[in-house]
């Protein structure tokens, strides 16, 4: 498997968005192991809000609300998930579909 990082200096200056990444990197059974990009703000004994993202969108979808629950005492863990964000994006190496076959 082919794996894709997002260069960090595309993520420099974005709007509202203060917050320092952190990384987590698993084993992904097929070769390097994914990079998961996560959010952690607020104090690490206070009680843990987890927000979970859809698809297209990432952890930015939660800048105005981590503010909001780290003042109030929150610790907030905001995940990208794979594929998405500053997380990896997995690529299937050597899959090749020919037009109007699928691939599974």
């Amino acid at each position: 498997m082919r794996i894709l990082r997002t260069p960090e200096e595309r993520f420099q200056a974005l709007a509202e968005f203060p917050f320092a990444p952190n990384y987590l990197e698993i084993d992904s059974g097929a070769g390097p192991g994914l990079r998961i990009h996560y959010l952690d703000e607020g104090p690490r004994d206070g009680e843990i809000v987890l927000c979970m993202h859809g698809q297209p969108t990432w952890a930015y979808l939660y800048r105005h609300m981590i503010p909001r629950l780290t003042a109030a005492g929150y610790r907030v863990i905001a995940p990208d998930l794979v594929g998405l964000g500053r997380s990896d994006k997995p690529r299937p190496s050597g899959l090749h579909v020919r037009p109007g076959t699928s691939a599974g």
